[in-house]
């Protein structure tokens, strides 16, 4: 078979650009080709890289998304619990926006969240998104969420507007909270991060990595009645800033100057500790690593379609592919097999030596240390082997 690097050097030319910085304060730049100066980089998304949807465990590299989980989660609480009272001032309120004139209700009312459940989920949300910071750097992604938050206001005045006007309805509030930004994830979030299926129910309905965030979106979607005004403009912003419609993305963003003062100020506060149980590994900051990351995972899809078609061969032959005699000591899945051949193979297999860095392949596809070593002594090594049995399993 032809491998992904060799389809990439044919199909896909090699991007010029320099790497990118992952703090708050720099952003990543890209040279502008004639000069010194530089531009404004692409919004997260727009280049179509594709990667793997969790990373490494907790907010490591993720100061802002950090942020947005502890103090909007934290003034919810606080309005839910102890200032009952203050929170008409957070209120969503349009027909006071038109009649008083109370403009500050659209900052304040699209911030904190007054319905636990929609914090809830909007913070589990939000966590799963934190991808996106750590592989575009934190600059970019405060830009996107800027510029996705200012458009979504856009869009609910229009689509508010357009719903009284067809159905004669009249709309006084929407819900509250950070909602429009974390609808708008979902637009990279469907185009830049591939489909792995992790099983099967009732062997025709597949569960992917990607089920339990659409899952989460859309309870989310059915919290309240006027809710989907919010994810609608939310989706239409997230496009609009991904196809850099009108070039918005050049307009709505961070300023470096800004985005250096929150580094000084408040990214030390946010900022997380490396995980001790994981190993260092590339966060496609640069395009070569992004590049290499897309070569992987051609390489990945190119082996699980192998494979699927393989097991339909055995399927059609009347048998079905045994990975647990080929993995007994995984997770110890002990059956009938396993036993009778339990001592004869100890004794004929001697423990592989396992590479770090194999391991750290693996733990970066969302896999846990233990499962990862496990699964390479028990393929003796083979990353490709253990990567289909763990996507499996």
């Amino acid at each position: 078979r032809l491998s992904a690097r060799r389809l990439l050097s044919l199909g896909c030319p090699r991007r010029q650009g320099s790497g990118g910085e992952l703090s708050l304060g720099g952003g990543r730049r890209e040279s502008s080709g004639g000069g010194g100066g530089t531009r404004p980089a692409r919004p997260p998304g727009a280049g179509g890289t594709m990667f793997t949807s969790t990373g490494s465990s907790g907010l490591y590299k993720a100061p802002l998304s950090k942020g947005l989980l502890i103090i909007p989660s934290t003034l919810s609480l606080l309005l839910a619990l102890l200032f009952q009272h203050y929170q008409k001032f957070f209120t969503y309120n349009l027909q006071a926006v038109k009649e008083e004139f109370q403009v500050w209700r659209l900052i304040s009312g699209r911030t904190v969240c007054l319905d636990l459940k929609d914090t809830f989920c909007s913070s589990l949300l939000i966590y799963n998104f934190r991808i996106f910071e750590r592989r575009y750097g934190s600059r970019k992604f405060s830009s996107f969420l800027l510029g996705s938050w200012m458009l979504s206001l856009l869009f609910d005045l229009l689509l508010v507007e357009a719903v009284e006007y067809s159905f004669g309805l009249t709309i006084h509030s929407l819900p509250s909270g950070f909602l429009g930004p974390v609808f708008a994830l979902f637009v990279p979030f469907y185009c830049s991060i591939p489909r792995v299926q992790v099983t099967q129910i009732l062997g025709q309905f597949s569960i992917t990595n990607k089920t339990l965030v659409y899952i989460l979106g859309l309870q989310l979607l059915t919290s309240g009645s006027y809710i989907w005004i919010i994810a609608l403009s939310g989706l239409i912003s997230g496009m609009c800033y991904i196809n850099s419609m009108l070039k918005v993305y050049h307009v709505l963003c961070v300023p470096s100057s800004v985005a250096r003062i929150f580094a000084w100020t408040l990214e030390p506060i946010f900022s997380s500790t490396e995980p001790s149980s994981e190993g260092r590994v590339g966060m496609g900051a640069t395009v070569d690593i992004q590049r290499q990351q897309r070569m992987e995972l051609l390489d990945r899809q190119l082996l699980m379609s192998q494979f699927a078609q393989m097991r339909r061969q055995r399927q059609q032959q009347g048998g079905l592919i045994n990975w647990n005699r080929l993995f007994p000591p995984l997770r110890h899945r002990r059956n009938a097999n396993y036993e009778y051949n339990h001592q004869t193979e100890h004794e004929v297999l001697p423990p592989a030596e396992v590479s770090e860095e194999q391991v750290a392949r693996l733990m970066e596809m969302g896999f846990s240390r233990v499962d990862a070593l496990e699964a390479l002594r028990a393929s003796n090594n083979d990353l490709n082997v253990a990567t289909n049995f763990l996507l499996q399993h």
